[in-house]
């Protein structure tokens, strides 16, 4: 099978790729959730024309010549309506939240009062007619659409939302990712292995990458090279109703490589094998049943790579969400050696300055160095091919954090 350049990869991985379904949660299990229908406000916010500060309620008129002496007749705290009318010569101690009462027209704020004692009060600075005062439906009206489908509930949409008066929303369903870690080498973090053992890393960073981007993790721990072992993992993905099953490692060609001949075995139509980037060449596509199998490299920069460019606009447009990488222009201060077939991304640190973005390459770039792509914050992406390069050419870089 020939190396499937990335963009066509990404193409097929993502193709028909749509939500499977809505479900109805509760504003506190809402957080990041995708709107899946619009949503209309159940009330008008405010509901009353309400008080901005903590003050007085007057008429503009009594205050026209200042200082004016007023009489105060009540007290209309938040949540407590004052229920009479203010009249020629009279006032209502406010405060923020509570509803303007009949015949005031605007609110002084206290500052800009005396209190005389024996009820009375003294206005010694000028305030407009409606100043200090949220008009009712200054925010919003019963009936208004307030978020659109796809808005994903972030703090301030979850607050417009419980203001709107909605106790649930429906969201998408969040697509349900079952990650499956190969080898006998592989022990979890804790343990201590052997001279001829390592401890697995992938699932944690490739599950923090499926989370990034609202999807649901189902880590199905580690299976041994044996057909039966990675046969039994993959059958609880199925039986859990995975959107997508993702293997780490074991999809290559070797002979303990099984991950590609077990899932073929069970049924996958596979899509492809192999692409041509760097790193991530053996990264492995096709479906089964209605679960998308994604085998990933063992590499873990291999597989972490893999998930920025592939699994994250998958689960994305699975979530419902939009998603685009981040891609800027820099400028190399380094000089680069040309490329080969294969798309490249190397790790590096991208530097903001009053000239623009300035890129560093490692020099080393093995796909099992994990501390250096800890350390980049960016990679450089070079088309296959590519001629070499002095310090000082342009480069398109993919932003990792």
């Amino acid at each position: 099978m020939a190396l499937l350049p990335v963009a066509d990869a990404l193409a097929r991985l993502i193709d028909g790729a749509e939500p499977r379904g809505t479900e109805t949660v509760g504003l506190g299990q809402a957080s990041g959730r995708v709107l899946a229908a619009p949503l209309h406000a159940l009330r008008t916010q405010p509901p009353f024309d309400a008080s901005a500060m903590d003050g007085y309620a007057v008429r503009v008129a009594d205050i026209a010549a200042l200082p004016a002496r007023l009489t105060v007749i009540g007290e209309a705290p938040a949540g407590k309506q004052f229920t009479g009318t203010v009249a020629q010569g009279q006032t209502v101690r406010i405060f923020t939240g509570a509803p303007v009462p009949a015949g005031a027209d605007t609110v002084v704020i206290q500052e800009n009062v005396n209190d005389l004692g024996n009820g009375e009060i003294e206005v010694i600075e000028p305030t407009a007619a409606g100043r200090n005062i949220r008009a009712r439906g200054l925010d919003f009206k019963q009936g208004d659409l307030i978020l659109d489908t796809g808005r994903v509930l972030d703090p301030a949409a979850l607050s417009l939302v419980a203001a709107a008066n909605h106790p649930s929303v429906e969201v998408v369903r969040a697509p349900l990712v079952a990650i499956i870690a190969t080898g006998d080498e592989l022990l979890p973090p804790g343990s201590n292995p052997g001279p001829d053992q390592i401890i697995a890393s992938n699932a944690y960073g490739v599950a923090a990458i499926v989370q990034s981007v609202g999807a649901r993790v189902l880590d199905l721990g580690i299976a041994a090279d044996r057909t039966d072992a990675i046969s039994a993992l993959v059958a609880k993905a199925l039986a859990a109703d995975a959107d997508v099953i993702v293997t780490l490692g074991g999809a290559s060609v070797g002979d303990h490589d099984l991950v590609h001949r077990v899932l073929t075995d069970l049924g996958m139509s596979l899509d492809f094998w192999k692409i041509a980037m760097r790193p991530g060449k053996p990264l492995m596509f096709g479906r089964l049943g209605a679960s998308r199998c994604v085998g990933l490299p063992g590499n873990p920069v291999a597989s972490l790579i893999c998930s920025q460019i592939f699994l994250k606009p998958l689960l994305a447009k699975l979530g419902g969400r939009s998603y685009a990488p981040d891609i800027r222009s820099g400028v190399l201060d380094t000089a680069m050696a040309a490329n080969d077939l294969r798309q490249d991304f190397v790790r590096a640190i991208a530097r903001e300055t009053s000239e623009g973005l300035i890129v560093t390459p490692y020099l080393i770039q093995d796909s099992s160095m994990l501390r250096t792509l800890a350390d980049a914050n960016c990679a450089i992406v070079r088309a296959p091919f590519a001629p070499a390069v002095e310090a000082g050419s342009s480069c398109q870089v993919m932003m990792l954090r």
